[in-house]
């Protein structure tokens, strides 16, 4: 099981944190900081249920965890296995993760797929997201897989979608002539681009395109 103690920051103040494994003593938790992290008008019928919940700690909970401050459930972190081929890359959200489900979780896959990484507005001045994702790096290590994957919203490709196709978009932010909310924090965690998707998700800011990016196992 997963247990880690470290200290992040608000500001300049030392704050402990503690990232574990979620449990089903957690779910309230875990649903309320959902709702805090995607208020109306975000459907309510996609925020997490206790049965997808249930079945992240039932299939994988290496990949199901949580990051507290004060004893408080601050954000979570969810994944699952899959076997992916480098060239076999198009796919939706909610069928790679089965709508959340995860009961396509296939323990002699390859990659781990991140499903979700939520963290409650009030915390996220303290930088959870990025150790949270080091925790599931450390997590690819332990297991042996070759890589972490996920998709990214675009979220600032709207603003440009008329004069720019989605490759043209994503090179002006890796030579940092723009700043995307969503891919620029994660290139900052240390993922790095592999294709953009089309129709990954419902996202009309991204105009409905992913953007998947891993992270290679140094030891593989």
């Amino acid at each position: 099981m997963f247990n880690k103690e470290l200290y992040v920051f608000d500001q300049t103040k030392p704050v402990k944190a503690v990232i574990r494994n979620y449990n089903e003593n957690d779910f309230d938790e875990l649903i309320r900081v959902q709702r805090e992290a995607f208020p109306p008008p975000f459907p309510e019928e996609l925020l997490w249920n206790k049965e997808q919940l249930k079945n992240h700690i039932t299939f994988f909970p290496e990949g199901a965890l949580c990051v507290e401050i004060d004893g408080k459930i601050a954000g979570s972190i969810t994944g699952l296995i899959v076997k992916l081929k480098d060239n076999d890359l198009e796919h939706s959200w909610a069928d790679i993760t089965d709508h959340g489900y995860i009961r396509n979780h296939d323990r002699d896959g390859n990659t781990l797929y991140i499903v979700d990484i939520c963290i409650s507005p009030d915390y996220r001045r303290l930088g959870l997201g990025k150790w949270m994702l080091q925790s599931m790096y450390e997590t690819v290590v332990q297991l042996g897989l070759d890589r972490l994957l996920g998709g990214g919203r675009m979220p600032g490709y709207h603003l440009y979608s008329e004069e720019l196709s989605i490759e043209e978009y994503m090179n002006k932010v890796l030579s940092g002539d723009f700043k995307d909310p969503v891919v620029s924090f994660l290139l900052r965690c240390g993922r790095t681009p592999v294709k953009p998707v089309a129709n990954y998700l419902e996202d009309d800011e991204s105009l409905n395109y992913g953007m998947l990016m891993e992270w290679r196992n140094p030891f593989k």
